[in-house]
C-alpha cells in the first residue's frame, strides 16, 4: 500500500516494540485527543488489538509508526493489509527525544509518543515497507545467517588456535587450514603430542590417505614431522584442561562446518528459480557466495533506488563530506544496513583476484596513501556502478564491454595496464 496524505488513513499510531511489553499511542484523523496503552508481547494479544481497531475504523487505512523494519513485531502486523507500516530509524527518535529533553531521559511510553508525533509531522518523509517476495526474503534471511555461522567459525577456529598454542602448536604447523573436518578429526584421535606417537605409521597413513591426503610426500613429511617433535609441556596441570578445552571446541567447530554446508546447499536450492539468478555468477569473485549475496543486496524491486548513488549511499559504501567554516573532511557512512555494507566491501576484496582493472585501481588507491580497508572500499563503490547498470538491464558483467568502456574514456587503468605489461 503506497502512502499519500494523512486524510487517507483513518487513525496514526506510535508503535514502540519491547521484549515485555509494547506501548503504543493512536490518534484518529482529525482528532487532537491520543489515546495510549500497552500490549502483552503475545501474537494473540496483537490479533485481539488489531481486530478492535479494524472494527472501530471499519478497516480503512491506518498508518503505523515503528523503530523496525523487521523482526518478529513487523512480521505480526505485515499480515494486516489495512496497516501501513512506516519505519522510522532509532537515531531519528534519539534526536527527536533529544531536543525535546535535553536530560536525555528515555521512557518507552514518550518514545511511542514521540513517533506519533514524527508520524504525523513527517509522515511524506516516510518510505512505507514494501516487502519482497517471501521467496526473496527468505533468501535474505539464509545468506545473512550463514554469513553469521561463518563469523562463529572464524571465532571458534581463533579459540582453538589459541588454547593449542599452549601445549600442542605442532598441530598448527602441520595444517595452515584450522576450519577443515580433517583438523578437527585429528584433534578428537591424537589431542596432545604424546598421544599420536602411541598410533602405528600405518594407522596414520591410512588416517590421511581416508581424508583425501594422498600425496606421499605429505604423508611422510607429517610423519617425520611427529617423530622430531619435542612436546612444549609436559605438566599435566597445563595439558589436561587445554585438552578438555580442545575437545569442545571441535565439537562445536564440526558443528558449525556441517551449518555451513545445510545453509549452502539451502541458498543453491532457492537460487536456481528467480530470473536475476544469472546476472550475478559472471561477476567477477561473485562466485556461489557472493551470487547470492548480491542477488538479495540488488532485490526484486528495481524502483527502489533510481540510480546507482542512491544505492551507494543506501549501502553505506558513499563517503559522507561535511563542512564546518572554512574546515571540510570526509568519513565514512555510520547509519546504514551493516550487511549490505559487508556483502559489497567483501565482494570487492575478493574481486581482486580475478579483475585486473580492480587491481590496478586498488593500487592506485594504495599509492594515493589510503589504507587497505579504505583502497578496498573506493574499489566497491565502483563497482556498485557496474553492478547495477547491469540489474538495471537485466544484462550478464561483461569483461569486454568494460575493457572497451574503459578504453573508450581513454581511462588511467589502461595505462597503467599498458606499463605493467
Amino acid at each position: 500500500m503506497t502512502h499519500g496524505s494523512h486524510e487517507a488513513c483513518a487513525a496514526f499510531v506510535g508503535f514502540d516494540w519491547a521484549d515485555a511489553q509494547h506501548d503504543v499511542c493512536l490518534q484518529a484523523a482529525g482528532s487532537e485527543q491520543r489515546e495510549s496503552g500497552m500490549l502483552e508481547p503475545t501474537s494473540e494479544t496483537i490479533d485481539a488489538w488489531v481486530s478492535r481497531l479494524r472494527t472501530r475504523f471499519h478497516g480503512q487505512p491506518m498508518a503505523i509508526g515503528l523503530e523496525r523494519n523487521k523482526g518478529p513485531i513487523v512480521s505480526a502486523l505485515r499480515t494486516y493489509d489495512f496497516l501501513v507500516l512506516l519505519p522510522i530509524k532509532p537515531i531519528t527518535v534519539a534526536r527527536y527525544r533529544e531536543a525535546f529533553t535535553p536530560s536525555r531521559a528515555q521512557d518507552d511510553p514518550t518514545d511511542a509518543a514521540l513517533q506519533l508525533a514524527l508520524l504525523l509531522i513527517h509522515r511524506h518523509k516516510l518510505q512505507p515497507l514494501t516487502p519482497q517476495s517471501p521467496a526473496r526474503r527468505a533468501r535474505a534471511q539464509l545468506v545473512e545467517h550463514r554469513r553469521r555461522v561463518v563469523g562463529d567459525k572464524v571465532r571458534l577456529t581463533h579459540r582453538l588456535t589459541r588454547t593449542l598454542q599452549n601445549y600442542f602448536p605442532h598441530v598448527l604447523q602441520w595444517f595452515q587450514e584450522k576450519d577443515t573436518r580433517i583438523f578437527c578429526d585429528v584433534l578428537s584421535r591424537w589431542p596432545t603430542l604424546q598421544a599420536a606417537p602411541l598410533a602405528r605409521r600405518s594407522t596414520m597413513a591410512t588416517f590421511f590417505r581416508d581424508h583425501q591426503v594422498c600425496s606421499a610426500h605429505v604423508i611422510d613429511t607429517r610423519l617425520q614431522a611427529l617423530k622430531a617433535a619435542t612436546p612444549l609441556t609436559t605438566d599435566e596441570g597445563v595439558i589436561a584442561p587445554h585438552v578438555l578445552l580442545v575437545q569442545t571446541l571441535v565439537s562445536q567447530l564440526r558443528v558449525t562446518l556441517h551449518a555451513m554446508e545445510d545453509f549452502a546447499t539451502a541458498i543453491a536450492q532457492r537460487a536456481q528459480h528467480p530470473p536475476d539468478c544469472a546476472l550475478f555468477p559472471a561477476l567477477p569473485g561473485a562466485g556461489p557466495v557472493f551470487a547470492s549475496r548480491l542477488l538479495v543486496a540488488c532485490g526484486e524491486q528495481r524502483a527502489r533506488s533510481a540510480s546507482a548513488a542512491e544505492l551507494q549511499h543506501y549501502a553505506g559504501i558513499a563517503p559522507v563530506p561535511e563542512r564546518s567554516g572554512r574546515k571540510s573532511w570526509v568519513h565514512w557512512r555510520l547509519q546504514c544496513p551493516t550487511f549490505l555494507r559487508q556483502t559489497f566491501v567483501e565482494w570487492a576484496a575478493a574481486s581482486l583476484w580475478h579483475s585486473f582493472w580492480a587491481r590496478v585501481y586498488s593500487q592506485q588507491q594504495r599509492d594515493q596513501g589510503k589504507t587497505p580497508q579504505a583502497a578496498v572500499r573506493a574499489l566497491a563503490f565502483k563497482w556498485i556502478r557496474l553492478l547495477f547498470r547491469c540489474w538495471q538491464d537485466r544484462t550478464p558483467y561483461d569483461a569486454s564491454t568494460s575493457l572497451q568502456a574503459l578504453h573508450h574514456r581513454g581511462s588511467s587503468l589502461l595505462q597503467q595496464r599498458a606499463k605493467a605489461s
